[in-house]
């Protein structure tokens, strides 16, 4: 397992490179992971693909040099198009678990000719919550969240407003809690939202693209999950022409193991 960089302008794009596969795919994490929660996925598939295995900015090795500017998609693009030509490659597939999902499409959009196969493993990117809306969009909601790191009480507080009013559900609140119990943990959560706020889709647009391209679709759902619902991809699906729907015995946090048999 090799460490690479791709360097553009001030940011730094950290990933593995392994295997010895003919096809290439690019894995992106979910948040607060980095390139090693798909370490079993990596040794499964290591004779079918090369695989090039991300840290997303915020995680890992990764660095975002702007701040609290946001990734515009065409710094993604070019980040991206700096890779291909570096690697000569001209064609991979996409696989992204949780947050990873909206690098993927940001990936698929900005490269659909070169796009063989997409992964989807309960993706963020497909439906956009109320409150991330909230924490993200609004200048006074987003100064309220960015407080939450320091203080952490604001914080407890507002989950327990939420769930005492039926907004959030036993299973969302521990993941939430788990992902903001350290300083550390809530600082990366408020600047991936907000540095990732611009990387929204239009489902109908990308739909086409995949049609037009007839690249393949398999979306990997959690029967339990209580992050990423089923339900909230319907809106994505009913624009796709063909698609694999896998649904699995599982929750959010244990997707990635249950999901690497349909990563081929």
């Amino acid at each position: 397992m090799t460490d690479r960089i791709i360097r553009y302008k001030k940011s730094s794009l950290h990933f593995k490179m392994l295997g010895t596969g003919n096809r290439n795919l690019f894995i992106f994490h979910g948040f607060g992971q980095d390139h090693q929660v798909f370490q079993s996925v990596s040794d499964s598939l290591s004779s079918e693909y090369t695989l090039f295995v991300f840290d997303l900015y915020f995680h890992g090795k990764s660095e975002w040099g702007y701040d609290e500017h946001p990734l515009e998609k065409e710094h993604w693009k070019a980040t991206v198009e700096m890779l291909l030509i570096e690697y000569h490659i001209e064609r991979f597939s996409l696989a992204g678990y949780s947050l990873g999902g909206k690098f993927v499409l940001a990936t698929a959009e900005a490269f659909p000719e070169k796009t063989d196969a997409i992964f989807l493993l309960a993706p963020d990117g497909i439906k956009t919550s109320f409150w991330y809306s909230l924490a993200t969009y609004p200048i006074l909601f987003r100064k309220l969240f960015k407080s939450m790191i320091s203080h952490h009480n604001r914080f407890t507080m507002i989950v327990r407003l939420l769930k005492s009013v039926g907004l959030l559900d036993m299973g969302l609140v521990r993941f939430v809690e788990l992902q903001m119990n350290t300083p550390e943990k809530r600082k990366r959560v408020y600047y991936s939202w907000v540095v990732f706020r611009r990387l929204e889709f239009d489902l109908k647009n990308i739909a086409g693209l995949i049609n037009h391209y007839a690249i393949t679709v398999t979306l990997i759902i959690g029967k339990y999950d209580k992050v990423i619902k089923p339900e909230n991809m319907e809106l994505f699906l009913k624009h796709l022409k063909n698609y694999r729907l896998e649904m699995v015995e599982s929750g959010h946090n244990n997707l990635i193991r249950e999901s690497i048999p349909y990563l081929k």
